[in-house]
């Protein structure tokens, strides 16, 4: 790699700077502070470790990641013949200039401290990348100093960096010192842009053009922002919300072009429908977007399914397709096998939340490795191969020096951050949901949907066989519904669900109306609102392999309580045709009055607009994975279908507030009680002036108990994408949620019915330390269907009025007409509309 434009030295104090600086090259570590700043590196990040006064092992520091380390003329001479040169900088001060040439038989770098401006040139060195430190220099000289020294690299302390668009008396900015060297040969003075993802093994996106302006912001927010020739600044994603994270911008060779390296979110780069504007995706890219599809969307019990969730399948084809590959001859013949073992192979990892990026990285972390273990195949595959039983070597220990943090792969935790030491940009971006890619998954259900509009109740038993494995004669089951026996459904179980059932009922029974409201706003003038049930609704229960009864009471109580006169449940049914018996049960208690055996968008599109057999509904309720999502956001927007649905959907979410009283136990058990649901589930903790002790013991619980879960991968995974926000007071934890606006949020707060005043924003809120979300998810009377991806802020959850509407009425009498009808015919009179006007008028007219 070239040398960086410069290098940031970092101090103590350079935790708020390092996601801004991880973005333009290496950074430069002291070895005492390896221990503090590794956890807060992205995967992404490169780093470059000052050893030059440890005592440690040196070379092990090179093994567990670091690019390079700086040593010292001695430490130089130790490693002679060890470790390649190009991966040693040697330090020397101004005396020691003369014996420079030397040292370049045993590295690729100088690192200088001096007085005076060097450059490979000036010192007559060739193929050596020098770093020169100067003492006490003015930041308003810095950036000329950069531009002059080029292509050496100047090290700059962090004391002396800000994350600012400008450069001060007192801090050079980030972006100017990035792009001090930069030049244009535009008459616009902008810089041509490759824009590539990091999704996809760097393939690009497209190309355009940045500014000054533009890069500085880029940096300053980590997100992608550029020039647009004709609208000035185009931040990418901000209307249409394919946003890009920022992962790292670089300069060309000549230094009048830049690249930059992005996580693409959303519907894509182009504006096109395609992945790029240079076309689709091919080769690995292509089959790594294909397999994260399939994932997602290939129905339960399918072949395709089954590599994803049955290790024993999977297992057995990477095996099969290994030794064929090593059985294969001729170039036809390995190609042909290598791409069998690459799809199993990669299969493998899309199902463990791997991507080829995640595989990349560790190539690249493999390559930086000095210490090589010895190349024998491991002994059960010598035996297997030749037949006899080889003795294990003892694997030696690589040492790790005390100050360098080794990260124990197996452990979950969250990543955490200082809310204080946030510049706003910064704060905002970690009010970010991912964001979901809605108008391709439509595309995709609408074939789907149409076949039900279509072919009717025909269609539909189709697609429950090619789906649901469920060859139905009927995709209907009237009442009265079969009451199931102990043995389908233990009693202990239709208890539990008696509990939850009643306390449901209770609450949503409390929340309806009971009567209209009347008001007289003048005298002869009444007016009134009364409420009334939506005559037909469809709730959908998440079914097949799954059991929910919780959503069934969820939906059918409260469409049981509003007096809706047709409630359709639609739940996947399993491969003999059946439902599960608590669903069934459900029903019954919550008068159903049609269970639809179907799922996914075939049953959204049956309930929307109705076939022989299915009740055409006015509103849809319930959640599900991506194709009901879709399915539903698809029929709500059609006018033949005039069905309504609840509320837009997203991945569940938790956040907890927690003080100095909290229970480790309890918030860790929390959080993952959210967490388990998917590895898209958002969880978050914001922690009040918690000691590192305190932190420390909740961390340690969140590891311990996730690992005795049964959904312990889906766990790991979601925990790994979530974020711990510590900030100094109750009310900036409430400001930060309130801006969140959680689905579920949890107090574990010394007084913690006095905070709920405060809050504005969120689904539903469990108060004290022993009020667990799963008791909203089950019985305790609320209801858990809520809005997520920060909806709280427009949606209520579901409730008893959702299931109703209201109508309004008015009621005038002659003399109140008097009053208010020359109002009216005035306002009508402005507005042009004489009609309306007209129709008071002649009522005046006869009253006089």
């Amino acid at each position: 790699m070239s040398t960086p434009i410069f290098l940031p030295l970092l101090d103590p104090t350079a935790a708020a700077l390092i996601p801004a600086l991880s973005l333009l090259g290496p950074l430069l570590i002291p070895a005492t502070l390896l221990r503090a700043v590794l956890p807060s590196l992205s995967a992404s990040a490169r780093y470059y470790v000052q050893a030059e006064q440890s005592t440690e092992d040196l070379i092990s520091y090179l093994d567990n990641g670091a690019e390079k380390i700086v040593v010292s003329t001695a430490q130089l001479e130790e490693l002679a013949g060890q470790v390649p040169k190009e991966r040693l900088i040697v330090k020397i001060n101004e005396e020691e200039l003369a014996s420079a040439k030397q040292l370049t038989q045993q590295t690729t770098g100088i690192y200088i401290v001096s007085s005076t401006a060097h450059t490979a040139k000036s010192l007559g060195l060739s193929g050596i990348d020098v770093f020169l430190q100067l003492p006490s220099p003015k930041s308003t000289e810095l950036v000329d100093l950069i531009r002059s020294l080029r292509p050496s690299s100047y090290v700059i302390p962090t004391e002396l960096l800000a994350a600012a668009p400008a450069t001060t008396s007192t801090h050079l900015s980030i972006a100017e010192a990035f792009l001090a060297p930069i030049i244009s040969d535009r008459p616009d003075g902008l810089f041509p842009t490759i824009v590539s993802s990091s999704n996809h093994s760097g393939k690009p996106l497209g190309l355009v053009y940045s500014s000054r302006e533009s890069v500085t912001e880029a940096i300053n927010s980590q997100t992608g922002v550029y020039q647009s020739r004709k609208h000035g600044l185009w931040r990418k994603g901000e209307t249409s919300g394919a946003v890009q994270e920022l992962v790292s911008v670089g300069l060309d060779c000549d230094s009048d072009a830049l690249v930059f390296e992005v996580i693409q979110h959303g519907s894509g780069f182009c504006h096109l429908p395609q992945s790029t504007c240079f076309g689709g995706l091919s080769g690995l890219a292509k089959l790594e977007d294909t397999l994260q599809s399939r994932l997602q969307d290939a129905p339960e019990g399918s072949y395709t399914k089954r590599l994803f969730t049955d290790e024993k399948l999977l297992r057995s084809k990477i095996m099969e397709e290994a030794e064929e590959l090593c059985d294969a001859q001729t170039k036809e013949e390995v190609a042909f096998e290598a791409a069998d073992l690459v799809y199993f192979a990669l299969t493998r990892c899309i199902s463990k939340g791997v991507s080829l990026k995640d595989v990349e990285r560790a190539l690249d972390k493999k390559s930086l490795k000095v210490t090589r273990r010895k190349g024998d195949a491991k002994p059960k595959w010598e035996e297997k191969i030749n037949g006899a039983a080889v003795k294990p070597e003892s694997k030696p220990t690589e040492p790790v020096p005390q100050s360098f943090p080794e990260v124990e792969e197996g452990r979950i935790q969250m990543r955490n951050v200082t809310l204080s030491k946030l510049n706003e940009d910064e704060q905002k971006k970690i009010l970010l949901r991912p964001v979901l890619n809605s108008l391709a998954m439509i595309d995709k259900v609408k074939p789907i949907v149409e076949r039900v509009r279509k072919e009717g109740d025909a269609g539909l038993r189709a697609m429950t066989k090619q789906f649901d494995k469920a060859d139905l004669s009927s995709n209907v089951l009237l009442p009265p519904f079969a009451v199931p026996t102990d043995d389908e459904l233990p009693r202990d179980v239709r208890e539990a669900i008696d509990v939850a059932y009643a306390n449901v009922k209770t609450f949503h029974v409390a929340q309806a109306e009971k009567e209209a409201l009347v008001v007289e706003t003048m005298p002869g003038v009444t007016c009134s609102r009364f409420v009334r049930p939506i005559s037909r609704v469809g709730i959908y229960v998440p079914g097949g392999t799954a059991i929910l009864p919780s959503t069934a009471i969820m939906l059918g109580v409260p469409a049981q309580v509003a007096g809706c006169k047709t409630i359709v449940l639609a739940t996947p049914p399993r491969p003999d045709g059946t439902i599960s018996p608590e669903v069934l049960y459900v029903a019954k208690l919550a008068g159903v009055t049609c269970i639809l055996k179907a799922g996914g968008a075939q049953a959204v599109g049956a309930m929307a607009y109705g076939t022989k057999e299915v009740p055409k509904v006015d509103k849809i309720f319930g959640p599900g994975n991506q194709w009901v999502t879709a399915a539903k956001m698809l029929v709500q927007n059609d006018t033949d279908a005039l069905v309504a649905i609840d509320m837009p959907a997203g991945p569940s979410e938790v956040l907890v507030i927690a003080d100095h009283t909290s229970n480790p136990i309890f918030v860790a058990s929390d959080l993952l009680s959210q967490a388990e649901h998917g590895t898209d589930s958002q969880v978050v903790l914001v922690g009040i002036s918690l000691t590192s002790e305190h932190l420390a013991a909740i961390e340690e619980q969140i590891d311990i108990q996730a690992k005795a879960l049964p959904r312990v991968k889906i766990a790991r995974e979601a925990i790994k994408k979530s974020l711990i926000v510590l900030v100094d007071t109750v009310d900036e934890a409430i400001n930060f949620s309130n801006e969140y606006a959680p689905e579920h949020l949890i107090l574990h707060l010394e007084k913690a019915q006095d905070a709920v005043k405060d809050i504005d924003n969120a689904g539903s809120v469990f108060v004290g330390a022993f009020s667990p979300e799963s008791c909203g998810d089950y019985a305790s009377g609320t209801n858990h269907t809520l809005p997520t991806n920060g909806f709280a802020r427009q949606f209520s959850g579901v409730n008893t009025l959702s299931f109703q509407k209201h109508i309004t009425s008015q009621f005038v009498t002659s003399e109140g007409l008097k009053v208010l009808g020359p109002s009216v015919v005035r306002l009508a009179e402005r507005e042009g509309l004489e009609a309306h006007a007209n129709a008071v008028r002649v009522r005046l007219a006869e009253l006089k």
